[in-house]
C-alpha cells in the first residue's frame, strides 16, 4: 500500500490517473442510469432535463418564486422562463402572484404536476436506496462528501441554501 493507496479505497491519500478514470468512468455510467427512467418519461412528454430539475425543485419547496428557482438552477431566465411556460401551459404547474409583493410570481405544482413528480423520483429513489443499501452507511456518507467536495463554490452555496427549504 504505497503512499497509502489501494483499489478498497481505504485511506487513499494518493490516486493514479488509472484509478481516477475509474472512478470518472463510474459516476459517468451511474450518472446515465440515474436518469434513464426519468428521461424515458421525459420524452413522451417531450420535455427535457431542465423540466424534470424545475419540476423536482418546485415540489420541493412549494411556493418558491421564480426568483429563487433560478437562484437555485442557475440558468438563465429566458431559459427558466421558456420551461416554465411548458410546465404551465400543460397544466403540470400553476405561478400565483405574490401577495406581498405583486412582482413576485409564487410556483405551485398542480395535481397533475405531482404525479408526473412521482413518476420521475420513485425510480431514481429506488436506485438509490438499493444502492445506498448495498453499500452501507459508511459509503453512504462517504459518497455524499466526495459528492459535496467536487461541488465549485457556487454549486456548493446553492446546494447549501436547500437546507434552508422545506422538505
Amino acid at each position: 500500500m504505497e503512499n497509502g493507496a489501494n483499489d478498497s479505497g481505504n485511506a487513499l491519500l494518493f490516486l493514479t490517473d488509472a484509478q481516477l478514470r475509474k472512478g470518472i468512468e463510474a459516476m459517468f455510467f451511474a450518472y446515465r442510469g440515474f436518469t434513464a427512467d426519468p428521461d424515458r418519461i421525459l420524452e413522451d412528454l417531450a420535455y427535457g432535463r431542465a423540466h424534470h430539475r424545475a419540476i423536482h425543485f418546485i415540489n420541493r419547496s412549494p411556493g418558491t418564486t421564480v426568483n429563487n428557482l433560478l437562484a437555485i438552477l442557475g440558468v438563465t431566465k429566458q431559459s427558466l422562463n421558456r420551461v416554465l411556460r411548458a410546465l404551465v401551459e400543460d397544466g403540470l404547474v400553476r405561478s400565483e402572484v405574490g401577495k406581498r409583493d405583486k412582482r413576485e410570481r409564487h410556483l405551485f405544482l398542480t395535481d397533475a404536476g405531482e404525479e408526473l413528480e412521482r413518476k420521475l423520483s420513485d425510480a431514481q429513489r429506488d436506485r438509490m436506496r438499493a444502492a445506498y443499501r448495498n453499500a452501507g452507511p459508511e459509503a453512504v456518507r462517504g459518497f455524499r462528501q466526495v459528492l459535496e467536495a467536487m461541488m465549485d463554490d457556487e454549486s456548493a452555496r446553492r446546494y447549501a441554501a436547500l437546507k434552508d427549504l422545506k422538505g
